[in-house]
């Protein structure tokens, strides 16, 4: 599409918009009719331990966003000469899980509690047992539990509990709704009627009964909505807070509002049965499109959905990339230190780059980037730990890729249960993150990790964002009866060229061999836990 159409195109509001809240990075992107990003705009931030809690504030949550969509709005107005006063579609999607609680004036009554905090574990582990279905201490239900375990003192107040892409949604629409991805990581989905799991919530409502909360669950948890439907209208006020120039128009159709997962699921392709896909950040999640159900409950494995309300079983790691940043950062400070100035690009692609010289288990050295607590691994809190014995091979390659290893070591324990224990059939792994952007390095660590092909896309940095910017089109534009496997099948990738790679034997021996290492280290991990600051 030439520059002309895509003039006309945008003050038409042939577009569609997607913002994602991430855990390091809240992201805007545009899209054509075409499904091409036309402009971008971001805001960093970070999660913050305030009182044991990791958690972000709201002024964060709404500054970030506004920020966000005006990078957005202004590259529009450099590149196009025009001002977007409307938009066809538009889509919010976040971080998965936590706790947002609210009482019926719309006061957010606990600092949000996201899904990095481990400190629901008796909770967890009752609903797990009364559910015969695992329950993720990350969860929002684990997290309402635990609240009530406590006998917290918001309790009788709460009116809504919902999820960061919930909120964001609600406050700009009016709306409490939620999609059935999002959903399916507050409380389990029953495949069959698309919606809470009636059985599990009844369940739930004995567990309490006692309690005398002026509340039931169902009316405090956000209305279910699949991909396709309408959820909501922006509202006068959503676009006074969405655009601070105030142009933006209120009346746009919004779709409904997914996790990341889910969003990661539709920027890969990667909703069909047999298909995956891996998410690289703070956090590291696998996502495989079930054929039959797991032959039993694992606490390594979550059930979720697509949004299109398939069962996905999904290996979420809460630790990933912040260990690997910080070493990457300390590189970084002794090149200052020297007098050069290296760009980060630069910098990760010949960190990266020599992980691929070193020997296939990382030279004997052991590494654990737990900068918050574990789930796969059975860790409430964590501590980044990096250790060697006087008979490891210690040099910057084996450094490089031990770090690595252990980005996605916890991942690995999950995946290996549904490879060698379910043996469950995957086709292919798409991977997406900023860390893919450094080629060939990042996506060979996860076909050892996985061993399973992993392609990457030319869109693998836009990711989530651009996710739900698809969800959106795909509401505004589907035909009548049009699947959304079929929307992505014909109409958005097509065309899009995948970059496969094959897990090398030598990656995956080697990546085998870290692991037992891993695992038998875990006593040390946990030893810097109980007696290190």
């Amino acid at each position: 599409m030439n520059r002309d159409a895509i003039t006309q195109a945008i003050i038409r509001g042939d577009t569609s918009l997607g913002i994602e809240f991430g855990s390091t990075r809240i992201k805007a992107v545009l899209i054509n009719n075409g499904f091409e990003t036309i402009a971008s705009g971001s805001y960093d931030w970070e999660n913050r331990l305030e009182g044991g809690i990791w958690t972000y504030n709201l002024l964060d949550i709404i500054t970030g966003m506004q920020t966000a969509y005006s990078e957005m709005k202004q590259e529009i107005e450099r590149s196009y000469g025009v001002t977007i006063r409307t938009i066809g579609s538009i889509g919010f999607s976040a971080m998965m899980h936590g706790y947002m609680a609210f009482d019926k004036t719309g006061e957010l009554l606990v600092p949000f509690r996201t899904w990095r905090n481990a400190t629901t574990h008796a909770a967890a582990k009752a609903l797990t047992d009364a559910f015969r279905f695992n329950i993720p201490e990350r969860w929002s239900i684990a997290h309402l539990y635990q609240a009530i375990l406590n006998e917290e003192e918001h309790l009788p107040r709460l009116n809504v509990i919902t999820t960061l892409a919930g909120f964001v949604h609600w406050l700009l629409t009016g709306n409490k709704a939620i999609g059935i991805g999002d959903a399916s990581g507050m409380f389990p989905i029953d495949e069959r009627t698309q919606n809470y799991n009636e059985r599990m919530m009844e369940q739930f409502e004995e567990m309490i009964a006692g309690k005398g909360y002026p509340w039931k669950l169902k009316d405090i948890l956000p209305k279910v909505y699949k991909a396709g439907d309408q959820a909501g209208s922006l509202t006068d006020v959503g676009a006074r807070i969405l655009d601070r120039s105030q142009n933006l128009q209120p009346g746009i159709p919004v779709c409904p509002p997914e996790g990341d997962a889910g969003t990661g699921m539709v920027a890969t392709n990667s909703i069909r049965k047999r298909t995956g896909n891996v998410s690289v950040g703070t956090s590291v999640f696998a996502m495989v499109v079930l054929e039959k159900e797991l032959s039993e409950v694992y606490p390594e494995i979550d059930i979720v959905t697509t949004p299109t309300g398939s069962p996905v079983a999904m290996v979420h790691a809460n630790n990933c990339s912040s260990d690997l940043n910080a070493w990457v950062d300390i590189f970084r400070e002794f090149a200052e230190a020297l007098g050069m100035e290296v760009k980060s690009d630069l910098l990760f692609e010949v960190l990266l780059h020599e992980a691929l010289r070193a020997e296939p288990d990382g030279g004997g050295l052991l590494s654990y980037g737990y900068l918050s607590g574990e789930n796969i691994t059975g860790f409430e809190t964590g501590r980044p730990l990096f250790v060697r014995s006087p008979k490891s091979n210690f040099n910057l390659a084996n450094f490089m890729r031990t770090q690595l290893f252990s980005a996605f070591g916890a991942l690995k324990i999950g995946m290996d249960i549904l490879n060698k224990q379910e043996r469950v059939a995957i086709d292919n792994i798409v991977a997406h993150g900023g860390l893919f952007k450094t080629p060939i390095v990042g996506q060979k660590m996860v076909a050892a990790a996985m061993d399973a092909p992993v392609s990457v896309m030319p869109t693998a940095d836009d990711g989530g964002a651009w996710g739900i910017a698809l969800l959106a089109a795909y509401m505004a534009h589907r035909e009548e009866q049009e699947s959304l496997g079929h929307f992505l099948d014909q109409k958005v990738f097509d065309s899009v060229h995948k970059q496969e790679m094959y897990p090398d034997a030598f990656d995956v021996r080697g990546f085998e061999d870290f692991i037992t290492r891993y695992e038998r280290g875990l006593a040390i991990e946990r030893a810097a836990v109980d007696h290190l600051i």
